[in-house]
Parts: structure tokens; C-alpha cells; sequence
């Protein structure tokens, strides 16, 4: 059986009982970094042969992981932080299993957008997750539409774009649009800033970005509640 098993964010502790039980008694641990995966795995003391599966893993690859499940091998899928399958590639493996009839289960765990989803403050009840945006071909045209969006918008940014990345919503959404920044979460140096658009491009002038980020843009029907900063 495949598992899809959710990995700490950040903090460690956050693994659950039951991810760490599968961890535990799973005959491979397929990672998207192996080297990655062992800072997790060593502080649970667990040991356990790994395999590569990431984003340029090639069909033959899976067909080995899918060769290993039809001998019967537990297997248990991995990504660097977070849940498989969320800005990721797990999806085709999932995929495979499933056009292979077998057996899968996907645990529930930490993923970085939900938390500065629900720390932002903006409404929960729509929203709106773009993953990270598109580098370069319809950047732009994604962010004009962001503009009339009623829903709260959530997605990840680097930090050697997130300055580029603000001033472009700046200019597509105006300054006065609340947004939330979230960096860190759950570790030591977890930064949550929360302001107008403008507010956030001065802190970011004078701040040096560091980590990836996670974007909370308020949708606008509920940005018009509120008074600017």
C-alpha cells in the first residue's frame, strides 16, 4: 500500500502518531530529497531505506515504486516539508496507483498555507489557493484578475521574488488592499506582518526578504469594510 504521509513544516514535533507509526513500520520511505528526509528520520530514529521521487523522476522510476507495491512493499510517500501533493509532484504517483487498482491512503497533516490562511484574519469561508505563481508567462494577467476577486487568495512566494511579487499586486490591486505575509511558520523565527499593501512594500524596502513566503491577499468585498492603514 502506498501512504501519503504529511511532513513537519518546520517543527519537528509537529509529525503525527499516526505518520510517525507509518514511518516506523514502513518498508521504503519515498522522498522528494532522500538526503532531506533523514533530518526527520534521525530524529525519530528511524531507519529505513529510501527512494527518489520528486518533480523530474521519470516514468521508470514510478513503474519501480508501483513493481514494489504489487510485491506487496508498504511504501510510504514523502515530500520535503508539508503534504505530498500540495506544490508538488506526488500527483503522479498518486495517480499511478490509482490507474494500478491498489491500495492508498492519505493522511491529513501540516501544509504551510492553511495556518497563514487562518492567521491572516481574512474570511475562511472561500478561498482562493494558486500554489506558487508562474515565474514569468502569465504572471502578470494572473495578478490583474486578482483585482475583482471576492474570495481571500492564498500562495507561495521566494524570497528573491516576494518584493517584485508585492509591488505587481500593488499595482493591480492598489496599495490599499490588506494582505498578510507568513515566513517561518512554526519555527523559531516564525513572522507573521499584516498591513496594506503599501504598509508591507515599506517593510519589505527595509527588511531583506529571508524564507519562503506565504501570501494572504483579502478578498475585495471584505476589504471594503475596512478602513486603510
Amino acid at each position: 500500500m502506498l501512504s501519503v504521509v504529511p511532513t513537519p513544516i518546520g517543527n519537528l514535533k509537529d509529525l503525527t502518531r499516526r505518520a510517525l507509526t507509518i514511518l516506523q513500520t514502513t518498508d521504503y520511505i519515498a522522498a522528494e530529497d532522500t538526503r532531506h528526509v533523514q533530518i526527520l528520520l534521525q530524529r525519530y530514529e528511524i531507519k529505513k531505506p529510501c527512494l527518489s521521487f520528486h518533480g523530474h523522476s521519470s516514468d521508470a522510476q514510478i513503474a519501480k515504486i508501483i513493481g514494489l507495491l504489487k510485491e506487496g512493499k508498504n511504501i510510504a510517500l514523502v515530500s520535503d516539508a508539508g503534504t505530498p501533493g500540495i506544490s508538488d509532484p506526488a500527483y503522479r504517483l498518486v495517480r499511478a496507483v490509482i490507474e494500478n487498482h491498489m491500495q492508498l491512503t492519505c493522511l491529513p497533516g501540516p501544509t504551510a498555507f492553511l495556518p497563514a490562511l487562518t492567521a491572516s484574519g481574512f474570511s475562511t469561508k472561500k478561498f482562493l489557493y494558486l500554489g506558487f505563481l508562474p515565474i514569468k508567462k502569465g504572471r502578470q494577467t494572473l495578478l490583474n484578475t486578482l483585482k475583482n476577486e471576492s474570495r481571500t487568495v492564498v500562495f507561495y512566494e521566494s524570497p528573491h521574488r516576494i518584493l517584485k511579487t508585492v509591488d505587481q499586486l500593488a499595482a493591480a490591486c492598489g496599495r490599499e488592499r490588506r494582505i498578510v505575509l507568513a515566513r517561518e511558520l512554526t519555527k523559531i523565527h516564525e513572522t507573521i506582518d499584516r498591513g496594506t499593501i503599501g504598509k508591507i512594500q515599506m517593510l519589505l524596502q527595509k527588511q531583506p526578504p529571508r524564507g519562503e513566503y506565504v501570501v494572504v491577499l483579502e478578498g475585495i468585498k471584505v476589504a471594503q469594510h475596512h478602513t486603510s492603514d
